[in-house]
């Protein structure tokens, strides 16, 4: 792929304009076919309706079942009052009912929003509260959480059946528009509420191309061990749903559980970060495990080194697929083929690589906060262009305005540059986000928690490599002078006020922060010591 006339821009297609009405869950555009989300459930229902859908919580649930599951849930909500616009929350792990209420909602034009069941009660009372969500879907491993959420909990498992139960299945025919928001996942917040990405109809109907990108049919077994507030769960599961294949949940990230599900339900397809990639090559006779059925591994969220790919391509004996992409962006934009994990060949410097758009995405390189277009080789601010990219954050119009960046561009908040050949490279975080096995941590959160300790006078927050997890979180402190501030200090004062992803792991005491002369914290001169000979920074 080579630059177009219009500077420093790669893609491979265009858009294509919708030009008339037909079906009542389609949108005819060109010589392809635009589906809602909701017809994804109706359309196999309709089809394939003993075929299955789901699988997870030791039941699985065909396309029937569960068109049927979500008409009692939609008539649910709207007995509960919501309607079109309507914030309906999720608070649970894996689980068949989280798509209940996927498909219950938009058939009634709310939109579900899941919530990182990770974050203290505090943080999830307040997304569930910022969603403004009258009605929670609350996993029955959480159940005590029903003290603090607000609105009205419903509780999986027999207070989910009745709930469903006391409702008729007669789908209330709602069908939407393209720019309809469907599913509304949180990214960690900088500071305070996490923001709530908005996604849409047009934003999901990419997951019918990805699944023919990712070899995703009608016979496929999609394993979905990255959990549903992710984009990397509800994002890989609808593009499997859009194929018509069978989704086995995972609830609990188990390595040598992974490594017999993947035996026992012959698992075609997965999406897996590489810490969970690591861990499963390193469980006693995983390599002579029977994979068969496995067509291929995608991977991504986090970094991986060159040894767990060799690992894996060991292991697994399938085709591995990088993806880079965001939750603004409905997931991937940005593939790196299996033909380029070889990293003994010579081609091998491509491992170092995002890898190259798809055909319908745009990205260009541009100077950091601006729109001049760098060169070819030239490192800047990563933007990109395509359908999926999101319209907004939910009631954030400030910070919709910072992400978009005009005429359909969108902000990454990612350093890198594009060769010759329409790789993308990325070498920094603009926005110094830490990647912790597929968990965002944003240092400023951390760092303000930690600055309110007395004996701490200046403290700043970054990645440093770990073989497991990609990146862990590293606090480093000045003390208040005169203070006999330990590590186990530090790292307690984290414990009570932080979520387990976000905690510092290790801490390091110096005399001074470097700063630049308007006083910033120069957090890449901090970094550049852990991460000197590793090459990779970021994935």
């Amino acid at each position: 792929m080579s630059a177009s006339g219009e500077g420093h821009r790669f893609r491979r297609a265009g858009r294509i304009d919708r030009v008339c009405r037909t079906e009542p869950n389609v949108i005819r555009k060109g010589a392809g076919v635009e589906y809602r989300v909701v017809s994804i459930v109706r359309d196999h229902a309709r089809d394939r309706g003993a075929a299955p859908a789901v699988t997870g919580d030791g039941r699985t649930v065909s396309y029937a079942e569960l068109d049927e599951r979500s008409s009692r849930c939609a008539r649910a909500l709207l007995a509960a009052g919501l309607g079109p616009g309507s914030r309906v929350a999720y608070v649970g792990k894996n689980a068949p009912g989280f798509f209940d209420l996927l498909f219950g909602a938009a058939k009634i034009g709310a939109v579900t929003a899941p919530v990182n069941w990770r974050l203290t009660p505090a943080e999830i009372a307040a997304v569930v509260a910022d969603a403004q969500a009258p009605v929670t879907l609350l996993d029955e491993e959480f159940a005590e959480l029903a003290e603090v959420l607000p609105g009205r909990i419903v509780v999986t498992g027999e207070e989910h059946e009745r709930w469903l139960a006391g409702h008729p299945a007669d789908d209330p025919g709602f069908t939407g528009e393209p720019d309809d928001i469907v599913v509304q996942l949180y990214t960690s917040g900088t500071t305070g509420v996490p923001k709530g990405v908005q996604l849409s109809n047009a934003n999901f109907e990419v997951g019918e191309r990805m699944a023919r990108r990712w070899g995703l049919d009608g016979s496929s077994v999609s394993l979905v061990p990255m959990p549903l507030f992710h984009i990397g769960g509800t994002g890989w599961a609808l593009a499997g749903m859009y194929a018509g294949c069978r989704q086995v949940l995972v609830r609990d990230i188990d390595p040598a559980a992974l490594v017999d599900t993947f035996e026992r339900e012959r698992v075609t397809n997965a999406f897996i970060v590489p810490a969970v990639l690591q861990f499963m090559c390193q469980v006693p006779g995983a390599a002579g495990r029977d994979y068969s059925a496995l067509r291929a591994i995608t991977y991504g969220a986090s970094p991986i080194t060159s040894e767990v790919l060799r690992r894996a391509l060991d292991t697994f004996r399938a085709p591995l697929f990088q993806l880079y992409g965001m939750t603004e962006t409905t997931g991937a934009i940005v593939q790196l083929e299996p033909g380029d994990h070889d990293p003994e060949g010579p081609r091998a410097h491509l491992m170092r690589s995002a890898g190259r758009p798809y055909d319908w995405v745009e990205i260009k390189i541009v100077e950091p906060g601006g729109q001049a277009e760098r060169a070819p080789g030239e490192v800047g601010e990563v933007l990109t262009r395509s359908s999926q990219n999101t319209p907004g954050y939910w009631n954030r119009p400030q910070e919709t305005e910072r992400l978009l960046a005009g005429d359909g561009w969108l902000r990454t908040g990612d350093a890198g540059y594009v060769d010759a050949d329409g790789y993308l490279f990325l070498t920094d975080r603009i926005k110094d986000m830490i990647v912790t096995g597929a968990e965002n941590v944003y240092p400023i959160e951390v760092e303000e928690v930690l600055a309110a300790h007395p004996a701490i006078a200046d403290v700043a927050v970054i990645g440093v490599p770990d073989e497991r997890w990609g990146e862990t979180v590293k606090a480093v402190v000045v003390r208040v002078a005169g203070a006999a501030l330990t590590e186990d200090d530090v790292l307690a004062h984290a414990r009570e006020r932080l979520a387990g992803f976000k905690r510092p792991r290790s801490v390091d005491f110096v005399d001074a922060l470097p700063r630049n002369p308007s006083g910033k914290i120069l957090k890449k001169d901090l970094r550049a010591p852990y991460w000197e000979g590793l090459g990779r920074t970021i994935a």
